[in-house]
């Protein structure tokens, strides 16, 4: 039975060329189950928010993650090209990249570690949680027809960053290595093993947080030659192992270093100086000191927009940020809040004829990415998948971003014409629908469509009552 509602398996449909045709039943299948359960999204439990309890045996669901033959970039890239058709058809096309912690249990669990979780820490003190840290892209976008004040990121690429822990083949130290006498037993196994065995090169795997970054803008980039990308990104991904690496069609908005160094451009080469031509200027004044000159004069900018709410006097210049762009031009901004709240900070932007106001403007944007994690990981479960093996890992959890993005861009071509809010006298002025209204249009719409198909079928009305009263007796 096909519960969620027609106009939304179009999107589906599109998807089908990515998968093999027994592939995209059970991507359809889990995708609906997921869409409907309103419980931890295991496997099993999408398995029975699909209706799929008999139709074949549960194990094909499992390997539908660890074991079929379909690319999560492909189906990742599929999706990309629905949601810029829909949001961006022609222009400069804004996109957020950042990383979030999905804490785990289970010390078995593929790629997990102990990461910092901002959560939990505070600046005196930092903490850590196990679990799985994912690199996110997202595509921003804002929809002046029924939310004008608001701004979406759409997740659509994804990495898996495992650290040195997460990084050993994604299984924790064995149990047994805490009995003393099997932990001398493994200790001397492996030195005969070692004096057995040549020596091997060293292996090193570890690839950081902005270098799977890099990969993901790689891939946008090569999928859509043709378009122009701004990214957005705070200073972990503002360094050289990005700014200094970035494809042609890919432009940058980022943090500087506190500390970082700024430089004029090189001075043009002398006729007949003999020697190397120099690579970057006079070292530019530090930005305390550039704050406090005064031959500089400040421009005061009021931002009132989602993301930023904010009076502020900026300063602009062109320069370079040699250790991390080399010898790429920028245009930096200074910005000191008139309120004294934010402390300085220097924005550069690799689009030089872009102005202060538009490099802010945009680099306020990807807050909405944060908002699309709280989403996913409340109302999708974006931290419940429970699978071990190394593809499972790497290819479940996506699937609840992915929704996110699905979802939206379902609510943006029908669902705003069918949205209801709740009555609420203590809340009369809500008129933008957030993330929780459209999930909850969706289903409601599904339901009514699955209601009046069963009209005059006893049987299948029975069968959509019995489904709707289990739900809802599951909600709590």
């Amino acid at each position: 039975m096909d519960y969620l509602t027609k106009n939304f398996q179009p999107l589906f449909a599109a998807c089908r060329g990515d998968f093999t045709q027994p592939s995209f039943v059970l991507f359809c299948a889990i995708m609906t189950g997921w869409t409907l359960s309103i419980r931890h999204r295991f496997i099993t439990e999408l398995i029975y928010a699909s209706d799929n309890i008999d139709n074949g045996h549960w194990s094909r669901y499992h390997r539908f993650f660890s074991k079929n033959a379909w690319s999560l970039d492909a189906l990742c890239m599929t999706i990309a090209s629905l949601l810029i058709d829909a949001f961006v058809p022609d222009g400069a096309i804004i996109l957020a990249l950042d990383d979030t912690l999905c804490r785990k249990r289970g010390l078995n669990l593929f790629g997990a570690g102990m990461h910092h979780d901002p959560l939990l820490s505070s600046k005196k003190v930092k903490l850590v949680s196990w679990g799985h840290v994912w690199v996110v892209l997202a595509l921003v976008v804002a929809l002046p027809s029924w939310a004008p004040t608001k701004v979406f990121s759409l997740p659509l690429g994804f990495r898996l960053y495992r650290n040195r822990q997460g990084n050993n083949k994604g299984k924790a130290q064995d149990t047994n290595s805490r009995c003393p006498r099997k932990q001398k037993m493994n200790n001397k196994k492996n030195k005969q093993a070692k004096k057995k065995s040549p020596p091997l090169a060293p292996t090193d795997t570890h690839r950081t947080r902005p270098e799977l970054a890099l990969e993901l803008l790689c891939l946008i980039a090569k999928t859509f030659p043709t378009r122009l990308f701004v990214v957005t990104a705070d200073s972990l991904y503002g360094g050289n192992s990005i700014l200094a690496h970035l494809p042609a069609n890919v432009h940058l908005i980022s943090r500087v270093h506190p500390g970082g160094a700024l430089y004029a451009p090189a001075p043009a080469s002398i006729a007949g100086k003999r020697g190397p031509k120099r690579k970057k200027g006079d070292r530019l004044p530090s930005m305390q000191e550039w704050a406090d000159d005064h031959y500089t004069y400040w421009n005061r900018q009021v931002f009132d927009q989602y993301g930023l709410h904010a009076d502020l006097a900026v300063k602009t210049r062109k320069g370079l940020y040699y250790t991390a762009g080399k010898d790429r031009l920028l245009t930096f901004v200074l910005v000191r809040d008139n309120t004294g709240k934010r402390p300085l900070s220097i924005f550069y932007c690799t689009l030089l004829d872009w102005q202060a106001k538009q490099i802010l403007s945009a680099y306020a944007s990807r807050w909405s990415i944060e908002v699309a994690f709280e989403n996913g990981k409340q109302m999708l479960g974006f931290e419940d998948p429970a699978n071990r093996l190394p593809l499972a890992v790497q290819r479940t959890a996506p699937m609840a971003m992915l929704l996110v993005s699905l979802i939206t861009l379902w609510f943006h071509q029908h669902g705003y014409q069918h949205v209801q809010f709740p009555r609420r006298p203590w809340y009369k002025k809500k008129k933008e629908p957030s993330f929780g209204d459209m999930l909850t249009t969706l289903r409601r719409l599904s339901w009514t469509e699955l209601w009046e198909c069963a009209v005059g079928n006893q049987g299948q009305t029975i069968k959509v009552f019995t489904q709707m009263t289990e739900f809802v007796s599951r909600a709590g």
